[in-house]
């Protein structure tokens, strides 16, 4: 399966039991609707699927609950675990399909609607997201110049976590570009502590390392054709930033035990080694999402013991804004399309977000949701960072790839950048290979 955006840290970064897979959001009361009226969906039943358990489907059911008390509306959900797309699939065979799905990748939407299953988007949930969000964001909810998807949730994947002490005793600060960046990197190493800590041990940390620095260095032009496979990963770019990508990789100094120990490390681990008893590098490249594994499992407090700044621009490029994301379908199999539709109008509204973005651990892509609706500064900061980014954001492009090549352990993208972490002294075989192995994944 492909990976979706940030899932396959979550389990890790909650530290909580997973829930069961069903909860419930009955009605508690009046108040107006997402349509305007009074309890206006009364006897309704809804359910709704999605990848989240633990904390996040616990923070995702306060949400159903505030629907539920506007509108009468009962809403119950049910987890997927990372097999959406199977999942789902035999749910809608089976005759019992959700009436709501919350989709983490591009390439699962475009999938189920390629296969039918969705219903479009009414107009008033287009207008509504037309009014809050930007276009990307829709673009990236269109298949066939029909509007499926409204992202509800988004991750803010182009950040760069530090710790302040071991920026303070080297006496160095945020980097503003790629070259400073690892310059920055050979002081703190030469001060004691590693530069960086790498997560290679699944191999889809990696891939956001490469996205951000395309982003950054090929634009984003060259990004969407290359997400599209409309260029080969053959394309000098990809060479480029490859070659880019390697001089990190391959600096023993910069990298906490080398490749060899990247590749022996996985996600929680690298953010242990930066925020941990025992620090064993200074910085942690990945999404906003760092921030729950810094507070619920290491227990120190972020904006103190754990900062972050934006990755940075490579060469004279821009600096990168990477995201994922969760949007919010309504299937054609289900049984009460009028209510999901609502559903999904109320999930466009600065509102909505705002019960989650109040309860922690949540970025929402909508643009009108109050920068104080969020529960601290550094997620506030984030958030902000990926609004004001409006357009230029870009969806994880091994998100937006079959699964073969962009989503599977051992395999694709994650199996040759592994391969590349641990030798990257010939960027171009490598770029071969990925364009070998995308070139079978796209069917070419």
């Amino acid at each position: 399966m492909r990976r979706p955006a940030v899932r396959h840290t979550r389990a890790a970064l909650s530290g909580a039991a997973v829930l069961g897979l069903a909860l419930s959001a009955t009605a508690c009361g009046g108040g107006a609707s997402a349509g305007g009226g009074k309890q206006e969906l009364s006897g309704e039943n809804i359910t709704v699927a999605g990848v989240w358990t633990g904390v996040e489907q616990q923070n995702f059911k306060k949400v159903l609950d505030a629907f539920s008390e506007k509108t009468g509306a009962k809403v119950t959900f049910s987890s997927t675990g990372d097999n959406v797309s199977t999942v789902i699939g035999s749910q809608v065979e089976g005759g019992n399909a959700p009436d709501v799905v919350m989709v983490p990748q591009v390439g699962v939407l475009q999938q189920f609607a390629k296969k039918g299953w969705l219903a479009p988007l009414s107009s008033e949930v287009s207008a509504e997201a037309e009014k809050n969000f930007a276009q990307v964001w829709k673009d990236y909810g269109t298949v066939d110049k029909t509007y499926y998807g409204l992202y509800f949730k988004a991750s803010h994947k182009s950040t760069v976590w530090y710790s302040p002490e071991a920026f303070a005793q080297a006496g160095v600060k945020p980097a503003k570009t790629y070259q400073e960046l690892l310059k920055t990197g050979r002081t703190l190493s030469d001060s004691g502590v590693p530069g960086f800590s790498v997560a290679g041990e699944a191999g889809w940390p990696l891939t956001d390392w490469f996205e951000n620095i395309y982003l950054s260095q090929a634009g984003q032009e060259n990004y969407d054709k290359l997400a599209a496979h409309k260029i080969p990963w053959t394309d000098p770019t990809v060479v480029k930033a490859l070659t880019t990508l390697g001089k990190l990789f391959g600096d023993k100094s910069l990298v906490a035990g080398g490749g060899s120990g990247a590749l022996r490390t996985d996600f929680p681990e690298s953010v242990q080694q930066v925020f941990g008893p025992e620090p064993g590098a200074a910085m942690v490249y990945e999404g906003d999402f760092v921030s729950a594994l810094v507070t619920d499992e290491l227990h120190k407090q972020v904006g103190k013991d754990a900062k972050f700044f934006p990755f940075p621009a490579v060469d004279k490029g821009k600096a990168p804004v990477v995201s994922g994301g969760d949007a919010a379908v309504v299937l054609k199999a289900g049984k009460h399309k009028k209510a999901a539709m609502e559903l999904v109008k109320y999930l466009a509204t600065p509102e909505a977000s705002g019960v989650w973005a109040k309860a922690g651990g949540y970025i929402s892509p909508n643009k009108k949701v109050p920068a104080g609706a969020y529960h601290d500064e550094v997620t506030r900061k984030a958030a902000q960072s990926l609004t004001d980014a409006g357009n230029s954001v870009r969806f994880d492009m091994s998100d937006q790839a079959p699964a073969a090549f962009g989503g599977t352990q051992g395999a694709g993208e994650w199996k040759l950048l592994q391969d590349f972490l641990r030798d990257p002294s010939d960027p171009e075989a490598t770029a071969h290979k990925l364009e070998a192995a995308a070139a079978k994944a796209y069917g070419k």
